[in-house]
């Protein structure tokens, strides 16, 4: 094989983690995207990192992406070359993975990381939370997932064990229960979803995990019922609030106390070593004391820009004194108290985070008025105890055009990622609600939604 990049179409498994760790034996920068994407999307992603191979471990494929597959790497244990590696030391400069941001249409953005910040990233969470020999780890986030440099290539770096947990498992709580029975771990990290499931099984069961001593949450805010219930089901465990970007890596950290937080928005916490990070306002001056701003942060983890340079408008010098460091416009509105606490406010565009993942709004109303029954299409979050939100489109067809909801759901299932796609679709003849000025009324469609729920 070549040297340039791998395509890596793959669903979470060991072996798939195998064929990563070959990639980075071989020194070969890789792409992971999720293997969910449609078709097109998958093959544009591969195009643009300009991957020579697209391999995959996995030996029943759908055809479609079958086909994109150029050679399917099998390396035995105890086969010539297996445990080779190559000589020479690693140019910490050098791009390694390259994950994506979960775009709800069109192309997901590429996010080189290079050798050196991922191998940053890893000390610091060793140093956190002891991820050596003897330690194992729960990894429930998707392989193409940020989540993953810490549950598994952090871990597995360190000399730490990684307790995988079954994609086709993901939502089923007593499935999770005796995993964790069978396999106890000292650290998880997880959307909040997973606390969901959990304590809501618990809740029926009475069932408790000891064996766990740091519990962290990342990815969206966990619904203050569920963190009340945490210290029950984790009676040995810290738990910790953890914030960051795919495009930064995780930059603050929060320790938090469940009895007294657990009816207050959570801080964000402190910063990470080497993380700065500002406060910017709408005309853009840098915030100094109580007030509400955009977060720009720069971390020794975060990557140099997007593979496609010219997407990297987000990536800018410090607004009053540059010094060289690029900050990241985290899109995230962010309140510094009197105390100096710093609480996420929400997002300052159309972005939700769905289970963990950032989708944007206008795109997906983008997608549904590409099909040609759709007139009209508005699309909603609507808050969810689990997966952060959820999706509500409601849309005007064509007269007498017949279009139903399923015809809606396959339609996306063709554009968007699993998180962009609608959980509930509402279907009229008429036009949607307005409002004064003539828009259509999205305050009022999600409201009616939000009592109905």
């Amino acid at each position: 094989m070549s040297s340039g990049p791998l395509g890596i179409l793959a669903r979470k498994s060991p072996r798939a983690i195998g064929l990563l760790l070959g990639a980075m034996l071989d020194r070969r920068s890789f792409l992971v995207p999720s293997p969910g994407l449609p078709e097109s999307t998958l093959r544009g992603l591969f195009t643009q990192a300009r991957c020579t191979h697209v391999v995959s471990p996995d030996d029943n494929w759908d055809a479609a992406r079958e086909s994109m597959v150029a050679q399917v790497m099998r390396v035995e244990p105890g086969s010539p070359g297996s445990a080779a590696a190559p000589v020479g030391p690693d140019d910490p400069d050098q791009v390694s993975f390259m994950l994506t941001t979960s775009g709800s249409t069109g192309l997901p953005k590429i996010v080189p990381l290079t050798v050196g910040a991922v191998d940053r990233f890893a000390d610091w969470a060793h140093d956190r939370f002891d991820l050596g020999p003897g330690r194992s780890v729960l990894n429930y986030a998707p392989l193409n997932f940020d989540l993953c440099l810490l549950d598994i290539w952090a871990t597995l770096k360190q000399g730490g064990c990684v307790v995988l947990v079954d994609p086709d498992q993901a939502t089923n709580a007593r499935s999770l229960f005796d995993l964790l029975a069978d396999h106890p771990v000292d650290v998880i990290q997880a959307v909040p979803m997973l606390y969901g499931l959990l304590t809501d099984a618990a809740r029926q069961t009475g069932e408790q995990v000891y064996a766990t001593q740091h519990v962290i949450f990342t990815g969206d805010a966990i619904q203050p019922g569920c963190l009340a219930e945490l210290p029950k089901l984790f009676p040995e465990a810290n738990f910790y609030n953890l914030y960051g970007c795919t495009e930064t890596n995780d930059s603050f950290i929060h320790r938090v106390d469940v009895e007294s937080e657990r009816l207050s928005p959570l801080p964000l916490g402190e910063p990470l070593p080497g993380v700065e990070a500002l406060l910017v306002t709408d005309d853009g001056g840098v915030l100094t004391g109580p007030g509400t701003g955009e977060l720009y942060v720069t971390t020794p983890f975060q990557t140099t820009g997007y593979l496609n340079a010219s997407l990297d408008d987000k990536f800018v010098e410090h607004p009053g004194r540059p010094d060289g460091r690029r900050y990241f416009r985290s899109g995230d509105l962010v309140r510094r108290h009197p105390d100096g606490r710093l609480t996420l406010e929400g997002r300052n565009d159309f972005q939700v985070k769905i289970r963990g993942q950032r989708v944007n709004t206008q795109e997906v109303e983008q997608a549904l008025l590409a099909h040609g029954q759709v007139l009209e299409a508005a699309v909603v979050a609507i808050p969810d105890p689990r997966a952060g939100h959820r999706l509500h489109a409601a849309l005007r067809r064509r007269p007498d055009s017949g279009l139903n909801s399923l015809e809606i759901r396959r339609h996306c299932a063709g554009r968007l990622p699993g998180a962009g796609i609608p959980s509930t679709v509402q279907i009229v003849d008429g036009p949607l609600p307005r409002t004064s000025t003539g828009k259509i009324d999205r305050n009022h469609i999600k409201s009616i939604q939000t009592e109905a729920a």
